[in-house]
């Protein structure tokens, strides 16, 4: 099968295991999330194992150690992606929800309630976590996901889905819901952007390089970012002990990540007293 035929059928199969697993009530869903929390941490050296594969070759290539850190897995933190799933789990049902209600002025009822989008793609770099964040948002949302993860990577997310997958076929599911391109192709990306016909959203995940670049080539809509620059605001009535423990968590607690604090405002009337001791 050539890679163009691989990605239709990789996206047909996540479009039509969507449809069919519609009915999953919330109970179901928050029960194999927490089997799924359970599966990752029960699987901590096959993930520990096919992260050391992914780490030696990022030493031999030549990246930065702000790179390895983001690539690096350990117990600490395969035991928080387990928990990050047990936090989604325990997150309220998001489906059917009743948004906005209003009565037109010739008696029509309008309701809106919260619904899947459908296919979700979504495309990221380096962090082997994400795999396991973005799989149990899209699940417990209701939506099948296309993961596509760096080629850096490869070894630990895949790792991953398959612990994630085989929770899905335990239960039952359609394994659909859940989906990896475990290729190295850059042009698999390419293709996928195209499938406008079986993919509802693409969300890209990185830098700015790939966010212009899915934006580019993509027919099917995307949410997106560009700068990514995280700021932190202590404003003039800030409890400043709480303040410097949050900002100094923000910067420290993993200096290489995307989400780690790049700017730090400081209200006029506050700083002379909160900068000192930050």
């Amino acid at each position: 099968m050539n890679l163009k035929k691989e990605m239709i059928a990789l996206a047909k199969n996540a479009q039509l295991a969507f449809r069919v697993n519609l009915g999953l009530t919330a109970k179901i869903k928050n029960k194999v999330l927490k089997e799924m929390s359970r599966s990752l941490l029960a699987n901590k050296e096959v993930i520990l194992k096919a992260n050391k594969k992914d780490i030696l070759a990022a030493y031999a290539s030549g990246v930065s150690p702000a790179f390895i850190d983001r690539l690096s897995l350990d117990e600490k933190r395969i035991k928080e992606m387990a928990d990050s799933m047990l936090q989604v789990a325990r997150l309220p049902d998001p489906l059917g929800r009743s948004i906005k209600s209003w009565r037109r002025p010739n008696g029509l009822k309008i309701n809106k309630l919260s619904v899947p989008i459908g296919t979700v793609a979504i495309i990221y770099e380096s962090r082997p976590n994400v795999t396991a964040e973005c799989a149990s948002l899209c699940f417990k949302s209701g939506n099948s996901v296309i993961l596509r993860g760096g080629s850096e990577a490869m070894n630990s997310n895949t790792a991953i889905y398959r612990i994630l997958k085989g929770v899905l076929n335990k239960y039952g599911i359609d394994t659909g819901l859940i989906n990896m391109v475990t290729t190295t192709d850059r042009k698999a990306v390419e293709i996928l952007l195209k499938l406008n016909d079986y993919i509802d959203l693409v969300i890209p995940r990185g830098g700015e390089g790939l966010i212009r670049k899915v934006v580019r080539s993509s027919l099917i809509p995307v949410i997106k970012h560009y700068k990514g620059i995280c700021h932190v605001y202590v404003d003039d009535w800030a409890d400043l002990n709480m303040a410097q423990e949050i900002c100094f968590n923000a910067k420290v607690q993993r200096p290489g990540v995307c989400n780690a604090m790049e700017s730090m405002l400081v209200h006029k009337d506050t700083a002379a007293r909160f900068l000192p001791g930050m």
